[in-house]
């Protein structure tokens, strides 16, 4: 039993000892001075210099070894080793008791995984954990990022980046005031005039929260949300006649896409698909919309708009000074700009004339098309109980109005005015001369007709985005 006891003590003492010298820092070196600066000990020790605590090794030029306070001062090419982990700087500060390195001599990071380099920063051995500030730079296999300030995290690939984030990915650019990363599943988390550019699209999409999943393709806005993409499309127009032909130029115009909504979602992966859900906002040069939900496949070229449910307001959208609803819409484009525009379900269009504005012209039906050549619109497809109000007018000016019903309809257009209107299937049309319609204009309205007045506008979708920044 005696034994056992003595057995156990010096077992406890061994522990001890090397306890102890995990707490106390050992420096060596080519040359020790021994002095006593305002009451303490200390060691200034030169020329190949090893600081040891545990398994933190570190090598420089010269240390001051302040005895009682367990810590060292570091000159010249300092270089701090743990495991798989290496940091070099020009001058540092090593507190042993915290196991804590400190440089503000610029500093350089590298565990195997990451590259980071500040202007200053430390390093707490414990938590395997860096906090570095000023001119931060993260550098891995798939981004590149930069702050002001930024955390760490080793063990857990994380980290936390804080004032003028930006992270380069492969596919993407993303900038915030602050920005969680998690390198291992290449998730972000990035909060407050948050940005993300698709550098293969041009689309780029600000809000004031962002969630990122890089492996799998899909981003997430959820505060704020607005999508700006600008293109580039060509159109062909009349020059001259040469010898009997007409010839034809390509003029370049810029198209500047702008959404704004509650919610915004996006998944880049064997499809490109882009969501915005409640309170939709969308402009387009001449084009614009109001509605619940939008979704737009970039790749087949498809807008399609829809109620949330049965209960809610119909998408409204305009094209020049044309209003269209219904139960759901789809835009086709071709090379950037809108070919087939369908409007499906208590389908409704609606244009106002530009000097008589109380004269709508009016079409209903169960499904609209609207065919367009080079961004102009040339005919307009009716089908499925069709009503229809026209005004007429004679030399611009008012000539009565007639109204319509059949199973189809055709309107074609010749520079923006209609040329002819057809009707199919059992046809009816009644005239109503100019004197049964001067000042009632508003009695001639289809069961359909509801006037909206809040087409929203780019530059103020774009002032509210800005006034926040």
């Amino acid at each position: 039993m005696k034994n056992l006891f003595i057995i156990t003590l010096c077992f406890i003492f061994i522990i001890d000892v090397y306890s102890q010298q995990d707490d106390y820092i050992t420096v060596i070196g080519d040359s020790l001075i021994g002095r006593v600066i305002n009451g303490e000990s200390v060691r200034e020790v030169y020329g190949n210099v090893v600081l040891t605590q545990g398994d933190v090794v570190i090598t420089c030029n010269k240390a001051i070894q302040y005895l009682a306070g367990n810590e060292a001062e570091l000159t010249g090419n300092v270089i701090v080793r743990q495991d798989s982990l290496t940091i070099t700087t020009e001058q540092a500060h090593y507190f042993g008791n915290e196991k804590k390195a400190t440089s503000s001599s610029g500093v350089k990071l590298d565990d195997q995984k990451v590259i980071l380099t500040a202007d200053s920063g430390d390093y707490f051995f414990e938590e395997d954990k860096a906090v570095f500030v000023r001119n931060v730079k993260l550098y891995d296999t798939t981004a590149t990022l930069t702050s002001v300030e930024l955390i760490y995290y080793k063990e857990e690939d994380r980290m936390i980046a804080v004032d003028d984030v930006k992270i380069v990915q492969e596919a993407n650019i993303i900038k915030a005031d602050s920005l969680e990363y998690f390198r291992d599943t290449r998730i972000t988390f990035a909060s407050n005039n948050v940005s993300i550019l698709s550098q293969e699209n041009n689309v780029h999409i600000f809000g004031d929260h962002l969630e990122d999943y890089a492996e799998i393709n899909y981003t997430l806005i959820d505060e704020d949300p607005l999508l700006i993409q600008i293109d580039t499309s060509y159109s062909s127009i009349a020059d001259t006649i040469v010898q009997g032909y007409i010839d034809t130029i390509q003029t370049m115009s810029i198209d500047t896409l702008v959404i704004k909504s509650i919610t915004m979602e996006a998944w880049r992966d064997t499809i490109e698909l882009f969501k915005a859900t409640d309170s939709v906002k969308i402009v387009r040069n001449n084009f614009a919309s109001i509605n619940d939900l939008t979704l737009y496949q970039r790749d087949e070229g498809k807008i399609t708009t829809n109620k949330n449910n049965e209960s809610a307001d119909q998408p409204v959208l305009w094209y020049e000074n044309s209003q269209l609803t219904g139960d759901s819409v789809a835009i086709f484009l071709r090379e950037k700009q809108i070919e087939l525009l369908e409007v499906f379900n208590n389908a409704f269009i609606l244009s106002q004339n530009d000097l008589y504005s109380l004269r709508f012209d009016q079409t209903s039906g169960q499904r609209i098309n609207l065919n367009f050549n080079d961004g102009k619109l040339v005919s307009t497809e009716i089908f499925g109980g069709v009503l229809s109000i026209y005004y007429m007018y004679e030399e611009k000016k008012p000539n009565g109005l007639t109204r319509s019903s059949s199973q189809s309809a055709r309107i074609v257009l010749e520079e923006n005015e209609v040329s002819e209107v057809r009707l199919y299937g059992s046809p009816v049309s009644e005239f109503y001369p100019e004197k049964q319609v001067a000042g009632k204009e508003k009695t001639f309205t289809l069961p359909l007709f509801k006037y909206y007045s809040n087409r929203p506008d780019k530059s103020e979708l774009l002032r509210n985005r800005l006034s926040d920044n």
